[in-house]
């Protein structure tokens, strides 16, 4: 049995994995209310895949109601090391066309008022985001990408807005003027408590359609979306089948900074904290206090 536990959050399509074995429907409670579902757990091989629709089954919750902090902390309670995140994003430029696959590295949140941390009042802690995502994690996605020859790309700055109106016009290309690559709404503050949570992150942005700066994608439509997510459907299998596969067969995962977050994160004395804060954080925190 592998060390590791790959959690995957995202759309639909993973339920009926090929070769996906004991599978079943868990409830988690968490300190910080009920996730965005059940979770899909299952056995492939001899890695344990836990799987949550991050919008509920039926696609239920907006981007800005989202729980992020009791699904991350759901995915810590079960186990999970390893967390990939699928999305479907826009594209701020020309050469990321629909159909394409981009292994996020950075993010420029302009979300607004999303709980984005499960410390606070009581017990402080900063941990860094210079780099959010798993380099190691993320290097596994690009070989996967590679082997299957999809067409995709390392690296990537993501713009997470906060929805859940598509952009103006003006934001558009303000967007492509910082140089980011790729547009959507949910992968932060998801990213941050993940790696608040010492799980390994990294995300795929599959992109969906051009954002409105484009002059033929000017009005971007949830219909032309759902065309382009069902057509990658079998490609977000196969994915989720090869990385499994090599994050099964990591020998140097335990050593990943990710995992390790925490160790100079918490700035509160001892003495000072709240030891209900406390209590409520031994979920996601618990390896250092």
């Amino acid at each position: 049995m592998s060390a590791q536990r790959l959690g995957i959050v995202g759309g639909s399509g993973i339920y009926d994995l090929p070769g996906l074995t004991d599978t079943r429907w868990q409830r988690v409670d968490t300190p910080w209310g009920e996730p965005s579902d059940e979770y899909f757990l299952g056995q492939l091989g001899d890695l344990e895949l836990v799987f949550l629709p991050r919008h509920g089954r039926g696609h239920r919750i907006p981007p800005s109601e989202l729980n992020f902090r009791a699904n991350i902390a759901g995915f810590k309670s079960l186990g999970v090391t390893d967390l990939l995140s699928l999305s479907a994003v826009g594209s701020l430029r020309e050469d990321l066309p629909p159909g394409m696959f981009v292994v996020v590295d950075q993010f420029i949140d302009r979300t607004a008022g999303r709980a984005s941390s499960f410390f606070g009042t009581g017990l402080v802690a900063h941990v860094s985001m210079a780099h959010p995502v798993c380099g190691r994690l993320g290097g596994h996605l690009q070989a996967t990408l590679e082997g299957m020859g999809l067409p995709s790309v390392r690296g990537g700055t993501y713009l997470a807005m906060e929805g859940p109106q598509f952009s103006t016009f003006a934001e558009s290309q303000l967007y492509r003027s910082w140089q980011c690559d790729v547009i959507g709404m949910t992968n932060v503050p998801e990213a941050k408590l993940a790696r608040e949570a010492e799980i390994c992150y990294a995300s795929v942005a599959m992109v969906t359609d051009f954002d409105c700066w484009h002059p033929a994608h000017d009005a971007v439509t949830v219909d032309a979306i759902i065309g382009v997510l069902l057509g990658n459907a079998a490609n977000a299998q196969r994915l989720v089948v090869g990385l499994a596969a090599r994050v099964g067969g990591d020998a140097d995962a335990a050593a990943c900074a990710c995992r390790h977050a925490l160790d100079h994160a918490l700035i509160t004395a001892p003495a000072a904290r709240d030891p209900a804060l406390v209590e409520k954080l031994r979920v996601v925190a618990g390896r250092v206090l």
